[in-house]
């Protein structure tokens, strides 16, 4: 497919209600089709619910097709209303410098088009969304900036592990990093924040903050009633069953993950633990429950493509058990809570924020697998509290499904904007 050409649904006469979002998940060519992420065509439909025409902006890569990736058609009928517009892929300096006068063009004559601007923002070179932010400035344009987690925190996590190019390259970017996304946030006439800790970094420096999510958990997707009764019914007795859902890298502490399961092993707790996602780090997680001798209670699943086996997953467990170490916005909290399952783990704006209400979990310091795991214990040896945490976990997850953010996101773009 030619970089300069969009996929095109059909025509609709004049610009209003046109939406230009740009979104960092990249288009991958398959026979002649595109294909994208499974979520992310959810989030194309979501949008073409709320404005009359969306015209998406992404990055086109080349490769093997990743797990979960799907024909574009999978958008349904409203891939009428939406143009997408593959964009080059241009992480690297000279990638970026090649590319960037051409793209910069195509992205103006799509700003001319568009009533409404969106653009997801994060990274350096071939952060198209920060490129789109800038232009649409010089051209006197309103727009807002959307990002889930604070981009430059997670590239600084990374001079701490990893090989020793990604060590160099975190240390030589993350400092320009956070320059841009400030740079971008301070001139944007509307910041959304998906989540409390992107929320509290980034709202300084807008001019109109807002906080807002971005999931994709239909009403269908909420545990019903009658499970939720049996769950806390069944909690009562037997091992207690520990879950979690994410890719096994740095970001989301494995190590720390397997770690609490080794102490609370040596402490004599009855538990069965799971993760379900694949990563650089799976297979060190691999060798240390091969050494601590936990292969009868800790499986390691990898990837799972079917969702709806993943929210089984949850909803048989009693507690979703993680430890985050950078300030983000994991929608797998969410998931773990409308499946009526605590989450037990490090604390943040973001948990603190999804469980303020009803307290549907417990938080520790971030980093402090002691604490941590003598929570979990606490929570195995008391089973009414475990069934108090089920029940309030449940209220917590209540308010979200991915068609009410997404209105409530439109909203506040066709307000402000």
């Amino acid at each position: 497919m030619e970089m300069g050409k969009a996929i095109t649904g059909m025509q609709v006469e004049g610009c209003d209600g046109t939406l230009l979002i740009y979104a960092p998940v990249p288009l991958f060519l398959r026979d002649g089709q595109l294909c994208l992420e499974g979520q992310a065509c959810n989030g194309l439909r979501l949008w073409a619910a709320n404005f009359k025409r969306v015209l998406v902006m992404m990055p086109l890569e080349q490769g093997e097709l990743p797990k979960g990736w799907v024909p574009l058609s999978q958008v349904g009928p409203a891939l009428k209303r939406i143009e997408i517009h593959p964009l080059p892929t241009a992480y690297r300096p000279d990638q970026f410098a090649r590319a960037y006068r051409e793209t910069r063009a195509r992205i103006r004559a799509l700003i001319e088009r568009a009533d409404y601007l969106s653009f997801a923002i994060g990274g350096l070179f071939g952060d198209w969304g920060a490129v789109a932010s800038m232009q649409a400035h010089r051209m006197n344009r309103p727009y807002a900036v959307w990002t889930d987690r604070v981009e430059s925190a997670v590239m600084q996590g990374e001079t701490q592990g990893g090989t020793w190019k990604s060590r160099l390259k975190a240390r030589l970017y993350h400092r320009p990093m956070a320059m841009l996304e400030r740079h971008v946030i301070r001139r944007a006439t509307l910041g959304l924040f998906h989540g409390k800790d992107t929320f509290d970094t980034y709202a300084p420096f807008s001019a109109d903050p807002v906080l807002v999510h971005d999931i994709h958990i239909a009403k269908s997707d909420h545990i019903l009633r009658a499970q939720l009764r049996h769950k806390g019914a069944t909690a009562v007795e037997g091992p207690l069953k520990l879950v979690y859902v994410g890719r096994a890298d740095a970001m989301k502490g494995p190590l720390d993950w397997i770690e609490v399961l080794c102490q609370l092993s040596r402490n004599g707790v009855d538990f069965e633990a799971t993760w379900i996602g694949e990563g650089d780090y799976l297979d060190r997680m691999k060798t240390l429950v091969k050494e601590n001798d936990l292969g009868d209670r800790v499986r390691l699943a990898g990837f799972c493509k079917d969702r709806a086996t993943v929210l089984e997953a949850m909803r048989r467990a009693h507690l979703f058990l993680f430890c985050h170490k950078t300030p983000e916005s994991p929608r797998c909290l969410i998931e773990a809570l409308i499946s009526g399952t605590p989450i037990v783990g490090y604390g943040s704006a973001f948990q603190c924020d999804l469980i303020a209400q009803h307290k549907g979990g417990r938080l520790v310091p971030m980093g402090d697998t002691r604490a941590l795991a003598e929570e979990v214990e606490r929570i195995a040896k008391d089973r009414d509290d475990l069934r108090r945490l089920i029940a309030n976990a449940a209220r917590d997850g209540a308010p979200y499904d991915d068609v009410s953010v997404f209105r409530h996101r439109s909203d506040v773009i066709k307000a402000r904007l």
